[in-house]
């Protein structure tokens, strides 16, 4: 009972840091940052112990696959560069450079050891990154190129640190051949593994047609694909991302329903394991720091120092790519200016994941696990709280947020696609139908007020001729939002996740409101007719609410001839 009394206060605790986060402005992920780091420092608190080999399976998963199904194949194919130098490059870099530091600081703790504090630190967290990135206007492509950063860094940390925890209990040589063919073979098998099972998840999920259900195989996929991979010897992380990646592929065979449901179920399942991760872990440090004989102000100081040399090679990194990019005269995949360079090197909060690889360290470590775990603690303090906190003053000092609105544009192109392709539907349903249909819906106004008038008493057969017109219209309706959505999901590939998600978002939304009004047309139906001949009111109101309804309609045509002139004048 103990422990779920914890759970539950680490949850609700969670909700309330995000409600406070949203009241004041503030990113959730600091505020989460700011409880584990109380939970840790405050003595007293319940005492919790996880065994480190279940951290990783429990809660990268989720996390992992949250990240994956952001992105796609075709932003794969544009950000490679992006991921071979921020991604896989800094990430190792940033480990060998920390362990290298570390190393010297602290001699005692062997090459080996410095080497996993190392990449439990490399990996920033594109979960922080967004959270904080969005809301104090830092422009699309910046935000894009740190959560491209996200998709694969895990598994270069992954590796590493597993390479060097293999190197401290001496199964294996800490050797650079070995370390490269390793990642290459967990790699390959990994991208193999997410593709396979991915296409079987998606196949899984067409043969469902339970809304409910369909989400479930997306909770249960990533930790299969991950227990799957890492029995194969193969990097889970990679699995999950490349599995994700596989089965949002897929989104243009889902419902509207099934897409609105996914993203709420995954925003709100990525917090809470995010909140649980960071409470929990909260709850395991604390023990460590109150039962440890470690010289404990030491220990904190070398972890600042760590976060000064963390920061430092990420600040050179993205310096030398911005020199070399002015050089070439290439900007496809660098910062434009120097400014952008401080700001994404400020951008590099480190979160979860380096939380999660600092508990798995072994137990026989003795107290040097007791001294990694908290030096990696004050890093992820250091490099996710005071950055988060005056992210917002930097971006407004330096004038960044103030570039560009190239994801504003992408999303007016986007919306005029959708447009376009709306507006073809519906000529296409009007040429396909009665050569008079146009002609009667834009006449059925009148003809209702003309009927009303004339009318003494209920009659049934009118009603439902009524209802039948009506039906005939939702459907045109609802034909041109499905060629809007449509014509979205095809251009996934070719525009940033976000603009897609808004804008298939907003189509979703109205494609559900309008099968919702279908459906609660239809189970009135007989109500409606049989009230209708007990009540003239009752028929006074249900001839108001359809003339209501087909007003709404013909704005709607309207609005879409107007937007049809607007989309030709954007293209030419």
């Amino acid at each position: 009972m103990e422990y779920l009394i914890i759970l539950v206060v680490i949850l609700l605790a969670t909700a309330l840091m995000v409600g406070v986060g949203d009241r004041f402005n503030l990113p959730w992920p600091v505020l989460l940052t700011l409880l584990a780091t109380l939970i840790i420092v405050v003595p007293g608190m319940p005492s919790l112990e996880i065994e480190p080999e279940i951290l990783l399976p429990i809660f990268l998963p989720p996390l992992l696959w949250a990240i994956g199904h952001r992105t796609s194949w075709g932003s794969l194919r544009r950000e490679w560069r992006s991921i071979l130098m921020y991604s896989i490059a800094l990430t190792a870099v940033s480990a060998f450079v920390v362990a290298g530091f570390t190393w010297a600081l602290i001699p005692s703790m062997g090459f080996a050891v410095a080497l996993a504090v190392g990449a439990a630190i490399a990996p920033p967290d594109p979960v922080a990154v967004e959270a904080v990135a969005e809301p104090v206007g830092i422009p699309r492509r910046i935000v894009s190129k740190l959560q491209t950063e996200g998709i694969f860094n895990d598994a270069v940390s992954l590796v590493l640190f597993q390479a060097a925890i293999l190197a401290v209990e001496g199964e294996r040589d800490l050797a650079a051949g070995v370390v490269i063919s390793s990642f290459i073979f967990s790699a390959v098998v990994a991208v193999l593994l997410g593709l396979a099972v991915g296409w079987i998840g998606s196949k899984v999920r067409r043969m469902m047609h339970d809304t409910v259900a369909r989400s479930t195989v997306t909770l249960v996929i990533p930790f299969a694909v991950y227990i799957l991979a890492e029995e194969l010897h193969a990097s889970g992380v990679i699995a999950v991302v490349i599995a994700a990646i596989q089965v949002g592929s897929s989104v243009g065979d889902l419902t509207a329903e099934d897409r609105l449901t996914d993203n709420a179920f995954w925003r709100v399942l990525e917090l809470m394991v995010t909140g649980l991760a960071f409470g929990l872990i909260g709850l395991q440090a604390g023990e460590i720091v109150y039962h440890t004989e470690i010289d404990l102000w030491a220990t904190v100081s070398a972890g600042v120092l760590i976060s000064v040399v963390t920061i430092l090679t990420r600040l050179i990194w993205m310096s030398l790519i911005w020199l070399i990019g002015r050089f070439r005269k290439d900007k496809l995949a660098t910062p434009h200016s120097f400014a952008e360079v401080l700001v994404m090197t400020w951008s590099g909060m480190r979160g979860l994941v380096t939380l999660v690889l600092a508990l798995t360290l072994p137990l026989s470590l003795g107290e040097l696990r007791a001294e990694a775990i908290i030096m990696v603690v004050t890093v992820l303090f250091f490099t996710m709280v005071f950055p988060g906190l005056t992210l917002p003053t930097l971006v407004k000092v330096l004038g960044v947020g103030v570039q560009g609105n190239h994801a504003e544009a992408e999303e007016k192109e986007l919306l005029a696609i959708a447009q376009k392709a709306s507006l073809l539907a519906l000529k296409e349903s009007a040429a396909s139908s009665d050569p008079e249909e146009v002609e009667r819906v834009q006449k059925l106004l009148e003809q209702i007020s003309t009927r009303y008038k004339k009318m003494q008493e209920a009659d049934t057969q009118a009603i439902e001729l009524r209802n039948e017109k009506l039906e005939k219209i939702n459907r045109v309706r609802r034909r041109s939002l499905l060629a809007a959505q449509s014509a979205v999901i095809d251009q996934r590939n070719y525009y940033e996740y976000e603009t897609v998600h808004k804008v298939l978002n907003q189509l979703d939304m109205m494609i559900q409101l309008e099968e919702g009004r279908d459906a609660g047309m239809t189970m009135n139906m007989s109500r409606v007719a049989l009230d209708a001949t007990k009540s003239q009111p009752t028929l006074k109101e249900t001839m108001t609410e359809e003339q209501n309804l087909l007003t709404k309609q013909m704005d709607i045509v309207t609005a879409q001839k107007s937007l049809d002139g607007e989309y030709s004048s954007l293209r030419a």
